[in-house]
C-alpha cells in the first residue's frame, strides 16, 4: 500500500517496538504512517484507534482488517469461551471497524478483509471454531458490499492458503501437511497477499465489490 503512494495507519496490540520497526521502515520509503496501540477485540479501543488514525493522517479511504486467533484443539478440551473469544476477533471486530470506517469514508472507499481458505476447506480436525468463523466473514462481506454499495464503498474478502509468516513457516513443523492439498507445492508469500489486497483497494477494482479471492496456491481446486 505504501508503494503505491498510501498514507498507512497500522492498529497493533503487543510488540510495540516491532511495530515501530516496521513503521520506521515505512516512513523510509517516504510514507507517512501512524501507529496506535490497541486490542481491536475492545470495541471503544477498536472506535478510539480508527478515530485517532484517521485523524492523524486527515480521512480514511481503505480499511485492510487482517488481526485474528486460532483457537485449536480436539472440541472436548474447548473452553467454554472458546467460541466468544474467536468470534470477537475474528467476526466482530472486522464487522466494527467496517462500520466505524464506512462511517469516516467519502464515496469510493474500500475495505477489505483478511479471511482463510479454511472457510471453504476444512482439511483436518481442530479447527472447527477457526473454520466458523473465517467462514461468518464470506456473508459479513456481502452485506456489507449491498450496505455501502450506494456510496461506491467496495467490501471484498480475500482467503489466503499457507502462506510463509512467522505463525505458519515455510520450514516449520506443519509445512510439510499445510503443502499437502495444494496444486502449486509451496508456502505463498505475504508479497503475493499483499499486492491482490493493494489490487482490490486500486481504482482499477472500482465495480468489484461482495467478492471472495481465494490466494492459496490451488487448495481449493
Amino acid at each position: 500500500m505504501a508503494a503505491d503512494g498510501a498514507s498507512v495507519g497500522i492498529i497493533y496490540l503487543s510488540r510495540a517496538s516491532e511495530a515501530e520497526l516496521v513503521g520506521h521502515e515505512l516512513r523510509e520509503q517516504g510514507a507517512t504512517v501512524a501507529m496506535v496501540q490497541a486490542d481491536v477485540s475492545d470495541v471503544l479501543a477498536l472506535n478510539d484507534a480508527v478515530d485517532a488514525i484517521a485523524a492523524q493522517l486527515g480521512g480514511l479511504d481503505i480499511l485492510v482488517s487482517v488481526a485474528g486467533t486460532s483457537i485449536l484443539g480436539p472440541l472436548e478440551s474447548l473452553a467454554d469461551d472458546a467460541f466468544d473469544r474467536s468470534f470477537a476477533l475474528n467476526v466482530r471486530a472486522p464487522f466494527l471497524a467496517a462500520k466505524k470506517a464506512a462511517s469516516l469514508m467519502p464515496p469510493g472507499g474500500r475495505i477489505i478483509t483478511i479471511g482463510s481458505i479454511v472457510a471453504d476447506r476444512m482439511p483436518g480436525a481442530g479447527g472447527t471454531l477457526y473454520a466458523a468463523s473465517k467462514a461468518a466473514l464470506g456473508g459479513m462481506t456481502r452485506g456489507l458490499a449491498r450496505h455501502l454499495g450506494s456510496r461506491g464503498i467496495t467490501a471484498n474478502l480475500v482467503q489466503p492458503g499457507p502462506i510463509d509468516t512467522e505463525r505458519n513457516p515455510a520450514d516449520g513443523p506443519n509445512a510439510i501437511a499445510n503443502r499437502g492439498p495444494l496444486a502449486i507445492a509451496r508456502h505463498g508469500t505475504p508479497g503475493e497477499v499483499a499486492s491482490l489486497v493493494a489490487y482490490l483497494a486500486s481504482h482499477e477494482a472500482g465495480f468489484i465489490t461482495g467478492s471472495t479471492y481465494d490466494i492459496d496456491g490451488g487448495w481449493s481446486a
